[in-house]
Parts: structure tokens; C-alpha cells; sequence
């Protein structure tokens, strides 16, 4: 395990990376040794600075949850970030590209919950029970650090991107808000335009076969910490297309069929 002074350390130089919007050396190459509690307890440490700061946290997102993305990073379980107040943009916003530093967009399913969600043993029906609605959104992907170091030429590990808040930026909310048993979410489906021309589809059943999976692994795991999921947050179920690298300029739309349609433009 890190110590206090290496885990504070490290998320303050993620901290001054997003405010200068200039990325890091990767924390996994300084601390080769590190574990997934040592990401996780930076990543708690960036959001005691972003509190204390004045922020407020109003939900959570889901990563990792394709297998597709886990075999890429050998890994075999989802990884989570937390959303807060100044994450959140209105379908068919214009968003400020200098904020951020190398956007990415993802296609998601954002749950709304209407009641306190608890583990441990949450199950898909407890994670149901406790929506109010859920909705088609766009995850605004960035990193704080960098994807490849320029003199070792090694990757990202998973602990890095943990500990960078699980490259979450951002999130639009959109389309038509639906009741979670109104449909079979794992057919509800997104196509993906940039520019008026298609860049992904995916199926939502391409996260761990239901959307909620995510959402009662993320209940369990708060559990073993003594927390919980609460009423009122929003939680990004995991995407289910590859990222879409988001350039100044470009304007999203994603075809949620019957579902609706969320956008944006990266001005």
C-alpha cells in the first residue's frame, strides 16, 4: 500500500494536470508496485480536494465493462469514478473544448435513482427497484495522464486510470427517460454519428450482458467501505461502443431510436 504522502501527493499533481490542462507522468511508472486500493485511495484523495474546493458530488459512472476493454487491459472486472456538479451538460450543448484536454465520447445508459441502493448483495432487481428512470446519455472521456510514456514507451495501466477519476470528464444527459422495467434494456441501442457521418453502434447488452449489472457490482463494491449508492445520484451504466476521439469542432448526435437522441459540440 501507497502511503498518505504518496497517495495526496499523487492527486495533487492530477489536480494541477486538469486545472493547467497539461498531462502527467504515468503514477503507475513512480510507483510500479501500486495496487487497485492504492487507485482507488488517490482517486478518494482528488475528489477530497475537488470538496474542499466547493464541489458537490452527484452521481457516479461505470467503466471497464465491455470484455472487449477488460482483455485490453487484462483486467476482468468494471472500474468506477465519481460525477460532480460541474460534470453536467444539457443535450445539445455547445462544450468548451479548452476545459478539457484529449476528449473522448462514449454512448451510455444513465440511471436516475429514486432510492437509497445498498450493498452488499445488490442484485439487478435491487438496482431496478430503486431507478426512477433511466436515460440515454454521452460520457465525455478525458486523461489527466498520459497514455503513452515518451521515453519508456509503456501504456496506461487500469491503476492509472482508476486513480484519474476513471477518465470520466463529463456527462450530457438526453433522449426520452424511460421506467426500467418499460423495456428490455439490453436491445436498447445507439448509433453514433460525428459530422453526420456514423462512427459506432453498440447494443447496451454489450455491458455485462444488462446495464444494471454495473450498477449492482458498483452497490457491492461501496459496501465493503461503508458506502452506498444514494437517492437522487445519477449512475453511468458503461458505454457499450469504443471510445470516439472528440475533436474542436465536431458535433455529436447518438440515435437512441425510440429511445430518443442526445448531442453535443465541442466548440
Amino acid at each position: 500500500m501507497l502511503g498518505k504522502p504518496e497517495i495526496e501527493a499523487a492527486a495533487r499533481r492530477l489536480e494541477g494536470a486538469e486545472r493547467t490542462r497539461k498531462q502527467i507522468r504515468m503514477i503507475s511508472l513512480d510507483h510500479p508496485d501500486m495496487a487497485m486500493d492504492d487507485a482507488y485511495a488517490i482517486q478518494n484523495a482528488w475528489l477530497d480536494i475537488k470538496l474542499a474546493s466547493g464541489r458537490k458530488v452527484l452521481g457516479h459512472k461505470i467503466g471497464l465493462t465491455s470484455k472487449a476493454m477488460q482483455y485490453a487491459l487484462n483486467i476482468d472486472m468494471p472500474d468506477s469514478g465519481f460525477l460532480l456538479d460541474d460534470m453536467f451538460f444539457p443535450d445539445a450543448s455547445d462544450i468548451p473544448t479548452d476545459r478539457f484536454i484529449q476528449t473522448r465520447i462514449e454512448a451510455e445508459l444513465a440511471f436516475v435513482l429514486k432510492s437509497r441502493l445498498s450493498g452488499p448483495n445488490c442484485s439487478v432487481f435491487d438496482v431496478l427497484r430503486a431507478t426512477e428512470y433511466v436515460t440515454p446519455a454521452l460520457e465525455i472521456l478525458d486523461t489527466r495522464i498520459l497514455r503513452v510514456d515518451p521515453e519508456t514507451k509503456k501504456t496506461r495501466t487500469v491503476f492509472d486510470t482508476i486513480a484519474d477519476n476513471a477518465a470520466d470528464a463529463g456527462i450530457v444527459l438526453g433522449g426520452r427517460a424511460f421506467k426500467p422495467d418499460d423495456t428490455d434494456m439490453r436491445w436498447v441501442g445507439a448509433v453514433v454519428f460525428r459530422n453526420a457521418q456514423v462512427e459506432e453502434t453498440g447494443l447496451a447488452a454489450g455491458v455485462l450482458n444488462h446495464p444494471a449489472m454495473g450498477i449492482a457490482w458498483l452497490a457491492n463494491r461501496m459496501a465493503q467501505y461503508g458506502k452506498s449508492l444514494e437517492a437522487g445520484q445519477v449512475v453511468l451504466a458503461g458505454s457499450f461502443i469504443r471510445p470516439i476521439e472528440a475533436r474542436k469542432g465536431d458535433t455529436f448526435h447518438a440515435d437512441y431510436g425510440p429511445w430518443g437522441t442526445v448531442s453535443c459540440h465541442f466548440a
